[in-house]
């Protein structure tokens, strides 16, 4: 095979001209036709939505928040619990791991209700200046994924709304909670996470590794929609004896605490843009610097 031919198969993600093109199928429909066969009526799911892709805070939120099946969610793949916290509506779907596994939910919320989404995703530490378990706010992912590439045109990193980012350092800082601030590594293929690759993605000042951050990004960009990336730092990639710890409860209250913050945030945000007549972003915020 030549260099050419090689060229042409090897990247027909990065050929794709027709980002500003709509989609034939579309998830309302698909959900239209869901609640049809399941004799679902309409409904909206909460405002404030969250993805689990471990599992373990849909887990505890069941267990400890009483947080029942949302009637208002048509998906075929997916369960949506809804519960309360601090008196704000939530919504969570846990185990959508991967970039279109997360897409592909995140479509379906933001056409069935939902205004602002969180994903808490389990990460592989790369930089040695967050030792598990942390949490990082991905400001930036790197797209080494498929996802993001059908979203929006190339290029090496999607990144986190600024508005957005802004909004959530402020939130943690004053909330007195420790999150680092900084780029990931968005990968479909996490046992093809080579000695090469990771001295590579460390040399370009990247923090940690995960499945999700990148597509989403990218979906958040091309539809105009708010979402939150943070990063569980809970595993050295499984090279150390007693990996995999998240810390205290397996880390839910931290996430739990996270959500919280975050959802306050979002809201505040959102009434003082209505009272000021911008909209429900905010305007004029600084983007930080990485």
């Amino acid at each position: 095979m030549n260099d050419g031919s090689l060229a042409r198969f090897a990247t027909p993600l990065l050929a794709r001209r027709d980002h500003h093109r709509p989609s034939v199928f579309r998830p309302e429909n698909m959900l239209r036709e869901a609640r049809r066969q399941k004799g679902l009526g309409a409904g909206r799911v909460p405002r404030v939505c969250v993805l689990d892709p471990d599992g373990d805070i849909c887990d505890h939120v069941r267990r400890h928040r009483d947080a029942r099946p949302s009637g208002a969610w048509a998906c075929y793949h997916t369960r949506l619990w809804e519960w309360e916290q601090d008196g704000v509506p939530h919504g969570i779907v846990g185990c959508a791991v991967g970039g279109s596994f997360s897409v592909l939910v995140a479509e379906q919320l933001f056409v069935s209700g939902c205004e602002f989404l969180i994903s808490i995703a389990s990460a592989g530490q790369i930089a040695d200046t967050v030792p598990p378990p942390c949490y990082i706010l991905i400001a930036r992912a790197l797209r080494d994924e498929g996802t993001s590439h059908h979203y929006v045109p190339p290029a090496e990193y999607a990144r986190l709304d600024p508005a957005l980012q802004t909004l959530s350092i402020n939130a943690f800082r004053d909330a007195g909670i420790a999150v680092q601030v900084g780029a990931s590594w968005t990968t479909d293929a996490p046992f093809r996470e080579t000695a090469e690759m990771i001295a590579a993605r460390k040399s370009a000042g990247i923090l940690t590794v995960e499945m999700e951050a990148a597509a989403l990004y990218a979906f958040a960009e091309a539809r105009d929609v708010p979402v939150v990336c943070l990063a569980h730092v809970s595993n050295q990639l499984g090279c150390v004896d007693g990996d995999f710890e998240k810390g205290d409860g397996n880390g839910v209250l931290g996430s739990m605490a996270l959500i919280s913050t975050l959802t306050s945030a979002w809201r505040a945000s959102r009434a003082f843009a209505s009272e000021a007549g911008t909209g429900s972003r905010e305007e004029g915020a600084l983007s930080v610097n990485l």
